[in-house]
């Protein structure tokens, strides 16, 4: 009985130890790179990890420049999720070097590199792909699995809140993704067509049958020369486009510089909004969120071009606040 009872506390310690080992940061600690996945990462996790993005609203993750800060923080996060796709890029080396330390380093595209089909290249001939991914609610929606598994993996005693979660924020997606494809087949055929400073959205058009133009291409790191601004110009004005677009992480001058172009053509277009591109709207606005950032540009596109879409998107959320 006294050997019975010492072995019963010993297994009981362990166990608490196990436990207590599992959980010895309480919350535990996410950090994200873009806002897209962090918001997918709050909606799975609640309240049971602190979750952090490091790229902010308005800033373009291609020019990014990860600062001393931001490797403290990397390597001192539980998990870290990150796009992939070299959206990353002047971040790429050092996410690679935290992934060595054998902490869960995840890119959520890692998911849809294994459907070759789905992914579109940057360019013609280019091996490097578009990373522009959350663009297709369809093809984001991929990275919800994904999130989720990890999580269960750090933190398996939760791992049925985290699969349920992510089942509950899937159902939204899908109702977003329907809005998406009511709106914009709403446009006039001859009017969808998507003017845009760089090319962050071929797989909207994709998915919804938009043909899309880009001034810049899928990086803003390469620059639009005159011969590009002088071609879209003369594109616009031959399909007599109604409006064009310009993006709250990308500066607006060469949109801007279509618009005189046309104008002086004597074609009038005028800028029909603003767009989130590669990152989401201000912190604590429905924009600041996936779906209210999607929400925004269907609705924004589609009310410009000539579409019928509620003017504060699908379900009356729209604040307007863009930066």
């Amino acid at each position: 009985m006294v050997v019975a009872f010492l072995t019963g506390c010993d297994r009981s310690e362990k166990a608490s130890d196990a436990d207590s080992a599992s959980h010895k940061k309480e919350p535990y600690q996410v950090l994200c790179t873009v806002g897209m996945i962090t918001d997918i990462v709050r909606n799975i996790v609640g309240d049971y990890a602190q979750v952090e993005g490091i790229i902010g609203e308005g800033v373009d993750p291609h020019l990014y420049q990860p600062t001393r800060s931001d490797v403290v923080k990397l390597s001192t996060a539980d998990v870290v999720f990150y796009n992939g796709l070299l959206l990353e890029g002047k971040m790429t080396n050092v996410l690679m070097r935290v992934a060595k330390s054998g902490k869960p380093v995840k890119a959520v595209t890692e998911a849809i590199l294994e459907n070759s089909d789905y992914l579109l290249q940057k360019e013609e001939d280019s091996k490097h792909i578009d990373p522009h991914v959350w663009m297709d609610v369809r093809g984001w929606m991929q990275a919800v699995p994904l999130v989720a598994e990890t999580l269960s993996i750090f933190d398996p005693l939760r791992a049925d809140i985290y699969t349920a979660n992510a089942t509950a924020y899937t159902k939204k997606l899908e109702a977003l993704d329907a809005y998406a494809q009511q709106s914009i087949g709403s446009i006039p055929e001859s009017q969808r067509v998507l003017v845009t400073a760089h090319d962050a959205f071929n797989y909207l058009g994709r998915a919804t049958g938009l043909t899309v133009r880009g001034i810049q291409g899928v990086s803003t790191e390469s620059e639009a020369g005159v011969r590009d601004l002088e071609d879209l110009v003369n594109y616009i004005v031959e399909k007599k486009i109604p409006a064009v677009f310009v993006e709250t992480s990308v500066a607006d001058k060469n949109v801007r510089a279509l618009v005189e172009g046309a104008n002086a053509r004597g074609h009038g277009v005028r800028i029909g909004g603003a767009l989130f591109s590669d990152a989401m709207g201000q912190a604590g606005t429905y924009e600041g969120t996936y779906i209210g950032m999607i929400d925004s540009n269907i609705t924004t596109i589609t009310r410009a071009l000539g579409g019928e879409a509620p003017e504060l998107g699908m379900q009356g959320k729209l604040t307007g606040v863009v930066h």
